[in-house]
């Protein structure tokens, strides 16, 4: 399906040409119908004679109501550009396609209304001032047909224009990252609530568990609904009704936005290349109450202009603007800037960065997905796709790195390694990146949880200590004089076992586990730590902590006074 919009000046015949072409009176409410305006955003759809499924946003063509006709345009893919040849261009003509064009829309085709009551020469005038108004922009090439929707004249000819039109008009992309901007929210008898929106990004299944933001709030899809039939899925670029299930009705608004949870970087500010229209009477300065649109949404915002401190009329530039909620924006969105006050279009463009760094005075933002990993140093690779919607593969571990950062982390890691002599660099001093960087490191070696170059000896290889151990198993001597790390890094690595203050060989253990086996092979109800302490022959110093380290090892059991065998005690004989 193809999501087409209306555009046009005030009672130029936009909602009557809808409802010829689909059936249905896009002007819902009572009000619209008494008054014969359209005052909201209406909606309809229908099948063209190629069978192609196609959906209609009417939007409202009159200058009060353009913040409606602003929340209708932010996600079609062409327009159907409207304009009465009994009157022919006018003001909201001209608002509507330059909004259009600043939206980045490049697809459209214009009708020609009410011809019926036109004349030859009245239509050909009006043709030719259309042609000299849309020269220069994306309708420049757009056929113009000529419709009395009333009578029914062109409508044929209006819907084989459109099917043209959408041939050439490119399909949504599934990303799967489905994203609605909600337009429309209502009660349903006998379902509850129900949103509408014109789906991007990817799917919605039935089922589906999604957040509302800025709520925060977790809702449940109950059922689907496009072009009037129930769906189990939808997929990008069609419009669909939501029914959801977890909340009420009540608590969501026009411009509220459906994703699911963690694939979408929030922001509450945004750097962005602004446009500023031509027919602007002044430039666009961070004075002002500016109000943004995005997606389906107004809001209020702060906008600073950044580098210079003005863009003029007809200049671009770029602005950071401050949003006072936090959205899932993407860079490639577009937006519209007005100013409330003097209730006029300031312009519109794109967002560059949603998650911009660099303060107001250095910044200067770009699409680029290299940029936003240099400003970082490095970036985890799911993060990066939520802030730019690019997928890159890791360059190491899980990260995007920057070359220079990449480069300045491995040489410095092969300075610390260095550094840190023979006995190397202890593998748990490093974090979770730079133990990715390692791998990229040459001439080094990891073992035994320590990092050292690859051709340095093993300076605890046949250690003093070690040999002075194994000389006194049961009656051994302070480690005097042994440097603190080498101590840790021998016990670590099992050759010397510490209990109580106390250093032992390792060989000690074993030695100490079969003195203590003869023993309760003669007194298997039991010894004292005094009668293992003779047999060691060593004394209580000594005895206390080796017994309490085969009671940990779970060669003996303590039971009461005595120690019995316990379930590792080795075997005699």
């Amino acid at each position: 399906m193809h999501v087409v919009a209306t555009a046009g000046h005030v009672d130029h015949g936009k909602s009557t040409l809808v409802k010829a072409l689909t059936g249905t009176d896009p002007d819902r409410l009572a009000e619209e119908k008494a008054r014969g305006l359209t005052i909201d955003l209406g909606f309809a759809s229908t099948r063209l004679p190629s069978g192609r499924g196609v959906a209609f946003i009417d939007v409202p063509g009159h200058v009060r109501f353009l913040k409606n006709m602003l929340a209708g345009v932010g996600s079609v893919d062409a327009c159907l550009f409207v304009v009465a040849a009994t009157e022919g261009w006018k003001p909201q003509s001209e608002e509507h396609l330059r909004i259009l064009s600043l939206l980045g829309i490049e697809h459209g085709i214009i009708a020609l209304t009410k011809v019926g009551l036109a004349d030859d020469e009245l239509r050909e005038l009006a043709a030719l001032e259309i042609t000299d108004q849309v020269a220069g922009t994306f309708l420049e090439d757009a056929p113009i047909v000529e419709v009395d929707a009333l009578d029914g004249a062109g409508i044929d000819d209006i819907a084989a224009a459109l099917d043209v039109l959408l041939d050439e008009t490119p399909t949504a992309t599934d990303h799967k990252r489905p994203r609605l901007w909600i337009d429309r929210v209502f009660a349903a008898k006998g379902s509850g609530t129900v949103v509408t929106g014109t789906l991007t990004g990817g799917m919605l299944r039935v089922d589906d568990e999604l957040a509302v933001l800025p709520l925060g709030e977790s809702v449940r899809i109950r059922a689907l609904q496009s072009l009037h039939a129930e769906r189990t899925k939808a997929g990008p670029g069609n419009r669909v009704a939501v029914n959801l299930g977890g909340i009420s009705h009540d608590r969501l608004a026009r411009g509220d936005v459906l994703v699911r949870a963690g694939q979408w970087h929030v922001t509450e500010r945004f750097d962005g290349r602004l446009r500023v229209l031509d027919a602007l009477d002044h430039p666009v300065t961070r004075r002002g109450a500016h109000v943004a649109y995005l997606g389906a949404g107004e809001y209020p915002v702060r906008v600073r202009v950044l580098g210079p401190t003005e863009i003029p009329p007809g200049g671009d530039g770029a602005v950071r603007v401050h949003l006072p909620v936090g959205l899932p924006l993407l860079p490639g969105d577009r937006f519209i800037l007005r100013e409330s006050g003097r209730g006029e279009t300031l312009g519109g463009g794109e967002i560059l960065d949603i998650d911009p760094l660099l303060t107001a005075a250095k910044a200067a933002p770009d699409r680029s997905v290299d940029r936003v990993i240099a400003e970082r140093g490095r970036v985890d690779v799911d993060h990066l796709h939520r802030l730019t919607g690019e997928r890159r593969a890791p360059d190491v571990g899980n990260w995007a790195v920057d070359p220079e950062e990449l480069r300045r982390a491995r040489d410095a890691l092969a300075a610390a390694v260095a550094d840190a002599g023979p006995l190397g660099l202890e593998l748990a001093t490093l974090d979770e990146f730079e133990r990715s960087v390692l791998d990229l490191v040459e001439g080094i070696t990891i073992e035994a949880g320590h990092v050292r170059v690859a051709d340095a000896v093993d300076p605890l290889a046949g250690h003093p200590f070690t040999a002075a151990l194994r000389a006194s198993l049961f009656a051994p001597p302070e480690p005097e004089g042994v440097d603190r790390a080498e101590l840790r890094e021998l016990v670590r690595r099992g050759e010397v076992i510490e209990e109580g203050g106390v250093h032992f060989a390792a060989e000690a253990i074993d030695a100490a586990a079969r003195v203590v086996a003869e023993l309760l092979a003669a007194e298997p109800g039991g010894i004292t730590v005094a009668a293992a302490r003779d047999a060691w022959g060593t004394s209580r110093k000594f005895a206390i902590p080796l017994i309490t380290l085969l009671d940990n090892q779970g060669i003996t059991r303590r039971r009461d006074d005595l120690r019995i065998a316990g379930p590792r005690l080795p075997r005699i004989g």
